[in-house]
Parts: C-alpha cells; sequence; structure tokens
C-alpha cells in the first residue's frame, strides 16, 4: 500500500520532468504553460469522481459509449459497458467511459452515411484528446462500426472493438421474419397488392422483435464479421445475439483483451497489415457480405498510411474470383444471424476459409490469426442440425465473386454489384432500354404512374444520389419495381444508380457509380430515356450504347449548364458545406479528402 501511495507524488517533483511518451493520466496534458500543474489540475478534477491514487496509476481503458434513446440497435450499451469494466478491471485496468456520436440507419436525414465522416472525427479526436492507454469501441447499427475504426486508425492508440449484436427474428403466421430483408420484401408484397393495409400493420410489429442489429447479413452484420477477420475482435463477437448472456461474457472478453494490447503495444497502424485487409476482403466475399461494406473499407484503408495503395477495389473484385460463398443467410440465402452463430460463427467460417487465409495477420489476442485458430477449442456443429447455415468449402452455395466490380464507359472508376442477391440471374447478362429518374424526388413521383413508359425488360437508373448528388449517398439504390410490373408479378429488374442500397436488399442492382451524376464530366450524368445499356457481370462491364463523340457532346453541354450548382456549393455553410467540398467518390471509400493518409 505505501508503494501506492508514494508513487504519485514524482507527479509533482519539480525537478523529475514528465516523460514526452507518458502512459495513463500523464499523456495528452492540457496545454498551461507548466506540464505539473496541468496534471496536478487533472487529478484534482477526476478525484471529484472518486477515484483514488491507486486507481489512477493503472492503464487507463477508454469505452466509447455510443447509446442513445434514438438508436435501438444500441439499447444494450450499458449492460455491455457495465461487462466490459469487469473485465478491464479484473485484469487490473481503470475503465473510463465517454460518449460519442450515435447514428441509426433510419433515425437519421437525410442518411446516416452523411455522417459517418463526421462520426469518426469525432472518435478520432476524443481518442487522442484524453487520457487513455487503449479505447473499446462499442457500434453496432450500420454506419457506426466504419466510422469508428476510420477514427481509431486515424487516432493510432491501441483500440479493440465490441459490437452490440443481431436482433432475434420474430414471427407472422408461423413463418420467420426479420429485419431489414423482411421488411423489404413485406413492403414489395404491399406495394404490389398482394397483401393488405392490416397485413402489413401486422408484419411490421414482428420485424424488430429485440434490440440489436438487423438480423441478416446487412451492413452491421458483414461489418461485425470483417472486424473478426480483420483480428480487432474476439472471435464470437460477430453473431451472438444482442439480448444473449454469451453477449455479455464477449464484453467482458472485450475488456480484459483490452487491458493485454496495452502491454503487447498493439497500435491499429501496427496491428493492421495488407494481409489483414485481405483477410477481411476473403470474409466479405464468403459471406454474400453488403456492397456498402466496400465503400467502408476503402475509406477504412486509405486512413492507413502503410496501407493505403495497396488495396484497391479491384482487389475485391480479384478476391471474389477465387473465393465461394459459404454462407446461407438472407438476403443471398434464407437464414438469420441467429442460426449462423448457432452454425458456429465466424470460428466455423474462417475454419472453412483456412486455405485462403493469410494466417500470419496479428490479432488483438497478441497472437497471429493461425495460432488464434489452432489454440482455440473448436468443434464444428454437425451439419445436418435444422438451421445449419455454413456450407463447406468444396460445396458453396454461389461459386465465385458474391460482390463484383463493374467497369465501362459508364463507371470507369467502377460500380459495384451483388450478385449473390440477384433474384434473376437471366439479369446477370442484360441489355435494354434506359428509364431514367434524375433524383429521388423523380423516382417518387413517377415510379408507380400508369403512364410510365417501361416493360420488364427495361434498365431502371436512378441519377444524383451519389456521395455530392443527394448529400450521403442514400440507400435509394434498391429502386421500386414500377407498380404496374410488380402487379404483373416481375420481382426483379435491371437497376442502376450512383447511391448504395441497405446490406438487407436484394435484387440485380448495379450501385456506387463512379463518377457520380453530379460530377460535370460524369456519363452516368448524361444518361436519357431509350438509351441502351448493357450489363454483363461475368465479363464486368457496364457499357452506355453510345458513341464517345455523342458522350463528350453531352457531357460538355451539361457543363455549360452547370456552373451555378458549383458556386451555391461553395458558398455552403456549416458540415454540409465541408461535405460537399471535401467529399471523395464512392470508389476511394466517400471520405474527406482531408482525413485520408494522404491529405487533401
Amino acid at each position: 500500500m505505501a508503494d501506492n501511495l508514494r508513487q504519485p507524488l514524482t507527479d509533482y517533483d519539480l525537478s523529475q520532468p514528465l516523460p514526452p511518451d507518458a502512459s495513463g493520466l500523464r499523456q495528452g496534458l492540457s496545454s498551461y504553460g507548466d506540464a505539473h500543474f496541468s496534471l496536478f489540475l487533472r487529478k484534482a478534477f477526476i478525484k471529484a469522481l472518486g477515484y483514488s491514487d491507486d486507481a489512477l496509476s493503472r492503464p487507463i481503458i477508454a469505452i466509447v459509449n455510443t447509446y442513445s434513446g434514438f438508436n435501438p440497435c444500441h439499447a444494450n450499451v450499458p449492460q455491455l459497458i457495465e461487462a466490459v469494466k469487469r473485465g478491464v478491471q479484473l485484469q487490473g485496468g481503470l475503465a473510463i467511459e465517454f460518449p460519442t456520436i450515435s447514428l441509426h440507419e433510419s433515425f437519421a436525414t437525410p442518411t446516416s452515411m452523411f455522417l459517418r465522416n463526421l462520426m469518426s472525427m469525432d472518435t478520432e479526436e476524443m481518442i487522442k484528446a484524453q487520457p487513455c492507454d487503449a479505447v473499446v469501441l462499442i457500434g453496432g447499427c450500420d454506419k457506426t462500426v466504419p466510422a469508428q475504426l476510420m477514427g481509431a486508425i486515424s487516432a493510432n492508440k491501441p483500440c479493440i472493438h465490441l459490437v452490440t449484436g443481431p436482433m432475434m427474428p420474430g414471427s407472422h403466421n408461423g413463418t420467420r421474419i426479420g429485419a431489414c430483408t423482411d421488411c423489404r420484401n413485406n413492403w414489395a408484397r404491399y406495394r404490389a397488392g398482394t397483401i393488405d393495409i392490416e397485413e402489413i400493420a401486422t408484419i411490421n410489429d414482428e420485424l424488430a422483435p429485440t434490440s440489436g442489429t438487423c438480423g441478416v447479413m446487412g451492413t452491421a452484420s458483414t461489418m461485425a464479421c470483417i472486424l473478426v477477420a480483420l483480428g480487432l475482435m474476439p472471435l464470437k463477437g460477430a453473431s451472438a445475439p444482442a439480448v444473449s448472456s454469451a453477449r455479455l461474457r464477449i464484453s467482458e472478453e472485450t475488456g480484459k483483451l483490452a487491458v493485454g494490447i496495452v502491454k503487447n503495444e498493439l497500435k491499429p497502424q501496427k496491428l493492421l497489415t495488407r494481409e489483414s485487409f485481405l483477410n477481411a476482403i476473403i470474409v466479405l466475399q464468403a459471406i454474400g457480405g453488403s456492397t456498402n461494406a466496400v465503400v467502408h473499407l476503402l475509406a477504412i484503408v486509405n486512413r492507413h498510411p502503410d496501407v493505403a495503395a495497396a488495396i484497391t477495389l479491384d482487389t475485391i473484385d480479384e478476391i471474389g474470383k477465387h473465393t465461394p460463398m459459404l454462407v446461407d443467410l438472407k438476403p443471398s440465402g434464407d437464414n438469420y444471424m441467429t442460426d449462423f452463430h448457432n452454425s458456429g460463427g465466424m470460428q466455423a467460417l474462417l475454419y472453412e476459409l483456412r486455405p485462403l487465409l493469410y494466417l500470419d495477420a496479428t490479432t488483438v489476442y497478441g497472437k497471429t490469426l493461425g495460432e488464434l485458430m489452432d489454440s482455440t477449442a473448436f468443434r464444428p456443429v454437425p451439419r445436418n442440425l435444422p438451421g445449419h447455415c455454413i456450407h463447406p468449402f468444396y460445396e458453396p452455395l454461389y461459386p465465385c465473386s458474391s460482390l463484383v466490380v463493374l467497369r465501362g464507359n459508364l463507371a470507369p472508376n467502377g460500380a459495384v454489384i451483388k450478385a449473390s442477391a440477384s433474384k434473376d440471374r437471366r439479369l446477370l447478362q442484360h441489355s435494354g432500354s434506359a428509364v431514367v429518374f434524375a433524383d429521388s424526388a423523380d423516382l417518387a413521383r413517377r415510379i408507380d404512374d400508369p403512364s410510365l413508359e417501361v416493360t420488364a425488360e427495361s434498365v431502371l437508373v436512378l441519377q444524383n444520389i451519389g456521395p455530392i448528388g443527394n448529400p450521403g449517398m442514400p440507400e435509394a439504390g434498391l429502386i421500386p419495381i414500377p407498380r404496374k410490373l410488380a402487379a404483373r408479378g416481375i420481382q426483379d429488374m435491371l437497376r442502376i444508380s450512383d447511391g448504395r442500397m441497405s446490406g438487407t436488399a436484394g435484387g440485380t442492382i448495379v450501385l456506387h457509380v463512379s463518377p457520380e451524376a453530379a460530377d460535370a464530366e460524369s456519363a452516368f450524368g448524361v444518361v436519357k430515356d431509350g438509351d441502351t445499356i448493357a450489363c454483363n457481370v461475368a465479363e464486368r462491364r457496364l457499357e452506355l450504347r453510345l458513341s464517345k463523340k455523342e458522350i463528350q457532346e453531352r457531357i460538355q453541354e451539361r457543363i455549360r449548364q452547370d456552373r451555378a450548382r458549383k458556386v451555391t456549393q461553395i458558398h455552403t455553410r456549416g458540415y454540409l458545406g465541408l461535405y460537399l467540398q471535401t467529399v471523395g467518390q464512392a470508389h476511394e471509400g466517400a471520405d474527406f479528402n482531408f482525413l485520408t493518409a494522404k491529405g487533401s
């Protein structure tokens, strides 16, 4: 006890300078011109919270609190924080929580993606500003996890992730349903007139029966699996339900590991290598993950000074050509995250993917991925059990390339399609006449007009929902089937946009067209009704069947008409003004240029 009492007195010894690489409370002192006084003042104020000198001498593990009354995906965060604190304390650390922005897809206008970069800035600056030796990042809903990882890589303090976990499925007429694939499927049935208003209201009560993230392989579940593949989360951390005791045990383990990453000095720029990201992409393709994860991964990669140039959009496509899709979950399959968890979760999937994985990649356990897999007790779940949804490596659900990158004169910088989620595989090689909607408002106004000139062979095109065109690149890329076609039983059409769609959605849908329509020199921005568009997934091609001369003439005419909009953007105030002037295109992750590793 005497040692604990004497040690802090050295903080006030003016003859002993404070070390520049200080840890704990000594790091990142406020600027008063006198470091010893800064530390003296800091200790005086934190003791107002009841901390002892003994407690304050331990490794400080910060816990990011993203609880919000507007975020049902994060409703269990208070419980998770308590479990993390327990784990930290069991390993001799001191856990201190702090809040950041919390984002939920359905409670952010115009879209949570608009605020992802702001949340990343909040996370980065708060990690750097506060005296912590490591940080536990608690996230869940779609954009929170990538925002936290982007900020953490830039801040470069040891970090570990904890997700809130997926919700449980509900039930309607004896059939399991769950957010949010079944939200979209049933809404499409309602639009087509096959179910009535009373039934859709009843279904609404069952789609999200518990707290947690969407219970299918949407963006939240995809990012959770990617975190495990990156080595930033416990092996079982991706799939345990939000409302389970397993989720709390994982939280406690996360707290223990957080103290360990301080001792091992596992900063994200050291832990994450090119091989770590290649493992993440392998898992992304194998789970039939969300198209949103492509944008997020590229943004995350571009925050890392040593990896940014080594991973591009083409890397994702190349890995896909050799990676089978093994997980049978909606929207590409039939099952839910609870089934994935009960089938062995990420442990079982990594076991199947072992021939492809880079096993020397480091993890938060202080071991390589290969060492971790070898040292962790794992018994495969029998495949004949109900709900088993992880296919063997040599018997895949989809042979390869669940996510495909397309290029051509319509998308010279690339576009993305989730081929495994196509409802009509014939459309993966299709050409048709374009039916063009100028923006979301135009789509809402005309899509169900009985006089709309559209057939099942048409190609639906939605412009100006890219990063700049509709700030935040909203999830409007799931263009509805026109009601008059839906009433005839048409369930899928080739649809193209410069925006995103929810990871829970399915269909033959080309997304993230780059450069976006709002770019004055974008060919996608000059597509007109009646133009022929050809898509060939096998050949990775997306073409506008016009001559180069005709496309350039249209672009030049558009540039002449575009100057007024540019002036308006320059004079926009606040965060929107910052966003419009600095956001990048989808093929680079739609991050702010000044936040990337290479800077603006």
